[in-house]
């Protein structure tokens, strides 16, 4: 019998609402033009030179280390590599639990892709992770009233792509035009 992870129910269901959400975005890339793509090359077709699925697992791996964790946001004050030695720690614990094998060493391995930025893959589950971030905190300000500029602050000039600059700034300027005002 395997033992239990160290996690609820209700973090299990954050967890997997964030999935779903980021398979949605990871979807709508694929009907995204390439740079030097007419607009007719994308109609009627999908792009699929997006690396969707393996964005996805970096995603769940991403996901389940927060999951065992916790979300580690700026406002907790906690250094990233602590941060990071949780998380290691936490996907060390989940292996364990599944008996080692090559299904925990791809596990190890998208987590350390991901902690590393060692893919254009990774540096995209981090930009969509950060955007999540801040539109979240967006959402906080409009419907609390409250001002989280260390979201902001703590996600300026870290995007590595140009979707998840793109979005950033888009999350930006509604906060800026009053979207996220009551």
């Amino acid at each position: 019998m395997l033992p239990p992870l160290r996690v609820g129910q209700a973090r299990l269901l954050q967890v997997a609402t964030r999935l779903v959400r980021a398979a949605a975005l990871l979807h709508e890339l694929r009907s995204i033009p390439k740079v030097g793509q007419g607009t007719a090359d994308g109609v009627g077709r999908k792009n699929n030179n997006w690396p969707t699925d393996m964005c996805i697992k970096i995603a769940i791996v991403h996901d389940i280390a927060e999951a065992i964790v916790g979300d580690i946001t700026p406002s907790d004050g906690i250094p990233k590599a602590e941060k990071s030695r949780r998380e290691q720690e936490a996907l060390n614990e989940m292996c364990e639990v599944l008996g080692g094998g090559s299904t925990a060493e791809e596990i190890k391995g998208l987590w350390e892709e991901y902690e590393n930025n060692s893919s254009v893959e990774a540096n995209l589950v981090k930009d969509f992770d950060k955007v999540e971030m801040i539109l979240q905190a967006l959402e906080y300000e409009k419907e609390h009233g409250k001002v989280l500029d260390e979201f902001f602050l703590s996600t300026a000039g870290k995007f590595q792509t140009e979707i998840g600059k793109s979005w950033a700034a888009e999350v930006n300027s509604r906060r800026t035009n009053g979207c996220g005002q009551n």
